[in-house]
């Protein structure tokens, strides 16, 4: 599970003042898009980031690679068909494939062919590679769920980071308009005589020190809305807002259950656990896939050829006018001489090519049987490496339930903490309530001088910010609680 890490401890401090910078940099200068009126709510601002972030689109792109792993296995059961077909020309001296003889001349050949083969037995590889794309398959539809987890707790964590800002804001307006109707009234007390001058010194730095605060609780919201917006990848962020909601920190019933039962829900469910047994699965199958290269292979082979020329063919034979007759011999006895006539042939044009394709084709088909007896090592040591790699992924399962029971105690220990802090603050702020009031009545009757209204009056200031702070920090970490119990972050409508 990957939680944000937050300065100072909580997912709710004050941007640096380099964000500051950039978001008066923003405002100098405007957008360019048009502004956005709609009041997003965290539903739809999670459903927004599902569908846009871009890790979340490369988590899917590796789940299509996946499928098509997958096929590519799946068709290596089938036989594979390939077709061939060249033609050539040959100039010079070459044999004329119809009369045998060399001669000078130029010629063309066209041959096409077909060959198909299909593996009977190659050591169960096929089935090792398909059982392998279907868990590969499955880890990268784990993965994906992964990365929408992490993104919308990255939305939730960001969305809960506006409404603490826009709560704290509420808080330093109201203090702001408590303190000019102070100032007001110690002017009046002032000009009466009734306090020092000093006072109402104090009061104007109280003023403006409110003031401060008060820019920067605006400057603080803002940040969290354009980050928001960035997380959403939103080219219309100029007034981007979230809806007007209260959220306040029920129990969650998952804090019921006992450490030991959260943890084996989390066990069942979260899929970081489902992928490191996928890739253990992998590891496993590709020892299998290593050990099939060392066994005997047997493949089936066919293969359909013809072809045609386009030289001249013999029509038919003539007398040899030149050279009418040879001697072949005499008789014996008589010495009479053997003659016989001499015909040359005579050439025409080529058969027609179908002809010459029908009458010259041919077929060939056989079985190959390949024994691997030594590669240079390469198959024992691809079954040793695969087998190292198995007892990696190995570890890596055994570490992630490790991690996977660290983290949930962690969460679990953190929310009661962040409950724990939450009670804490509020009691906080009664007290320092009670407190600000008492030193209101006295400052009214002139008992307490500002020095010390004001330090009261901050003192209660900080502890409403406190409780603020500390209601968002617990219901943040009482998601991750949820999301380790299989709950998410929204639920879908």
């Amino acid at each position: 599970m990957f939680i944000r890490k937050f300065k100072d401890g909580n997912p709710f401090t004050m941007k640096n003042n380099l964000q500051s910078f950039t978001l008066i940099f923003i405002l100098l200068f405007g957008f360019t898009s048009v502004a956005q009126q709609k009041k997003w709510t965290i539903q739809e601002c999670v459903e927004y980031a599902l569908k846009n972030n871009i890790s979340i689109k490369q988590s899917e792109l590796d789940v299509k690679l996946a499928d098509i792993d997958k096929k590519a296995a799946i068709g290596s059961f089938f036989p594979n068909l390939n077709a061939s077909g060249s033609h050539s020309w040959s100039i010079g001296a070459n044999i004329n494939p119809v009369t045998n003889a060399r001669e000078n001349q130029t010629t063309q050949f066209t041959q096409v062919g077909l060959s198909s083969s299909v593996d009977i037995y190659n050591g169960l590889q096929n089935q090792n590679r398909l059982r392998r794309a279907k868990i590969a398959q499955l880890a990268a539809q784990y993965q994906l769920t992964k990365m929408q987890d992490d993104i919308s707790l990255y939305v939730a964590n960001a969305y809960l980071d506006i409404l603490f800002n826009r709560e704290n804001l509420k808080v330093q307006q109201s203090q702001l308009a408590n303190d000019e109707k102070q100032l007001k009234r110690s002017q009046e007390l002032v000009d009466a005589g009734m306090v020092p001058r000093g006072d109402l010194l104090d009061m104007k730095a109280t003023v403006a020190a409110d003031n401060q605060r008060l820019v920067a609780a605006e400057n603080a919201l803002l940040i969290s809305r354009l980050s928001l917006a960035q997380l959403l990848r939103l080219e219309d962020f100029k007034d981007f807002d979230i809806a007007d909601v209260e959220i306040e920190p029920t129990p969650s019933p998952v804090m019921a259950e006992t450490p030991e039962a959260i943890v084996a829900k989390a066990n069942e469910v979260r899929v970081e656990i489902k992928i490191a047994k996928a890739n253990l699965d992998i590891a496993q199958r590709d020892i299998k896939i290593a050990k099939g290269a060392l066994q005997p292979s047997l493949s089936f082979g066919y293969n359909f050829g013809t072809n045609a020329s386009y030289s001249d063919r013999v029509s038919g034979f003539i007398l040899d006018t030149a050279n009418p007759t040879t001697v072949i011999g005499q008789v014996e006895g008589t010495g009479q001489n053997v003659i016989q006539p001499n015909y040359i042939p005579t050439f025409g044009k080529p058969a027609p090519i179908s002809d010459q394709f029908s009458d010259n084709k041919g077929h060939n088909f056989g079985l190959q049987l390949n024994v691997p007896i030594f590669n240079g090592f390469s198959g024992r040591n691809n079954v040793e490496r695969s087998k190292v790699a198995y007892e990696k992924s190995k570890n890596a399962f055994d570490q992630a339930k490790i991690d996977l029971e660290t983290n949930v105690y962690k969460a679990i220990t953190d929310t009661k903490g962040a409950l724990n802090t939450y009670e804490a603050s509020i009691a906080t702020t009664e007290a320092r309530q009670e407190a600000f009031n008492y030193a209101k009545e006295k400052y009214a009757v002139g008992m307490m001088n500002a020095f010390d209204y004001n330090q009261a009056q901050t003192l209660y200031i900080n502890s409403q910010s406190d409780v603020i702070r500390a209601k968002y920090d617990y219901i943040f970490k009482m998601k991750v609680v949820e999301l380790y119990f299989g709950i998410p972050i929204i639920q879908k409508q």
